[in-house]
């Protein structure tokens, strides 16, 4: 028996999807639920995920006394180059606008909205909540980012044995959340078809807005590459160059091996073998360096993803008519930015943490069912970009270090 891989199936959904919402829209009512029972379990996950992947990190750090000058170089440099790439792609979206005037909604006044105006003062008083609880059952993705911060950080500082005992009981639950959100993941085709027969029969009875809507959908794949493309090409090698003070192109060509497996495999921490190998032998890195420095990277430095995330929360947005102000624009790059932290390092991933970003702006879940249907090439290129980035990582940290290198 032939078994398709996870992205065909949700490819081979997403056309019969098409297929049934154009050729008899009268009886999508019959699936159309598909789509909600696949949303409602996805925001079912999303807090506990959160909150045991950030804690379960933080306290895996171990204590920041013991982080020391690599540590701090280490996470000075990941949190830098996946804030350039969100800003990469947020200034894109906005210039390109592949969402305007795709109609997949009505212009609409969202009540979670309300939530992320005012200030940029009131964002930062958002972040504290006063009621920690409350803000788990309203999923307020940057309290609770916040508090599972603090959360991680005193973990480390509390005596041995009860640190060792937290510290199991978050690994133990993050590795149940993954076990979960896999078993959900399985079941994206069916809720994709659910989502997009619904989406397509509703514009069904105007096929010049249905064209509309999948001529977008390649501009923001466009939009989505040109800003991975530019973080590639130019952000990280300037960084090489002038930080890191070696050859963009002896870096590129020793990472030939770990880039390839990166877009084949869409794995970061299945590519973290090669991304090792490559960068003590053909780079010249310690192993000390590249031990704490990749590892690390495959599990927080998602540039990739992070540019991904904020691109696509916007073309949802633009594409349902939602105005998102400079604020709410600020919550979509820091959202982003720890959502990618959060990412774990294997396919599909992006699924989720896509719905964190939307979730903390107030943004319609539905539309990930849309932006799904192209992600496969999207997840690949993102997920080399987040390999060469942990890679240049790794190389800039050894030349601060006084490390020779190769190249």
């Amino acid at each position: 028996m032939i078994k398709l891989k996870l992205h065909w199936q949700i490819l081979i959904a997403f056309v019969i999807a098409v297929l049934v919402g154009l050729i008899i829209p009268e009886y999508v009512s019959y699936v159309r639920w598909l789509g909600d029972l696949f949303l409602r379990a996805l925001k079912m996950i999303i807090v506990p995920l959160v909150f045991t992947s950030i804690v379960s990190g933080v306290t895996n750090l171990g204590s920041t006394k013991n982080l020391g000058r690599l540590g701090m170089k280490t996470i000075t440099y990941y949190i830098s180059t996946s804030f350039m790439a969100i800003l990469t792609g947020l200034v894109l979206v906005d210039l390109i606008k592949p969402g305007v005037g795709a109609d997949l909604g009505f212009k609409m006044e969202v009540p979670e909205l309300t939530k992320s105006t005012g200030s940029i003062g009131d964002i930062f008083l958002r972040m504290i909540p006063s009621n920690i609880f409350e803000a788990l059952a309203s999923a307020d993705m940057l309290a609770l980012i916040f508090f599972a911060i603090l959360f991680g950080v005193f973990i480390s500082r509390i005596d041995a044995k009860p640190q060792q005992v937290m510290t199991d009981f978050f690994n133990s639950a993050f590795e149940v959340m993954m076990k979960l959100t896999s078993f959900i993941i399985l079941f994206a085709p069916i809720g994709i078809f659910g989502i997009v027969t619904g989406i397509v029969a509703d514009q069904a009875a105007d096929k010049t807005k249905l064209l509309l809507m999948i001529q977008h959908l390649g501009v923001y794949m466009i939009t989505v590459l040109a800003g991975l493309g530019i973080h590639l090409f130019i952000t990280l090698p300037l960084i090489l160059k002038f930080v890191g003070r070696v050859n963009p192109y002896l870096h590129f060509r020793a990472m030939s091996l770990p880039l390839i497996t990166a877009f084949s495999t869409s794995s970061s921490s299945a590519t973290l073998p090669f991304t090792i190998q490559a960068v003590e032998n053909e780079c010249g890195v310690s192993n000390k360096t590249s031990s704490f420095v990749l590892p690390l990277g495959a599990t927080i430095n998602m540039d990739g993803t992070a540019l991904y995330e904020c691109v696509a929360a916007m073309f949802i947005a633009q594409a349902y008519g939602i105005e998102l102000g400079f604020i709410q624009q600020m919550i979509v790059v820091i959202t982003a930015l720890l959502a990618s932290i959060g990412a774990a390092g294997i396919p599909m991933a992006g699924l989720v943490m896509m719905s964190v970003v939307l979730t903390a702006v107030g943004l319609p879940l539905e539309g990930v069912g849309l932006i799904l249907a192209v992600d496969r090439i999207l997840d690949m290129c993102r997920t080399t970009v987040n390999v060469f980035s942990d890679s240049c990582g790794a190389v800039v940290i050894a030349k601060t270090e006084g490390e020779s290198l190769k190249v």
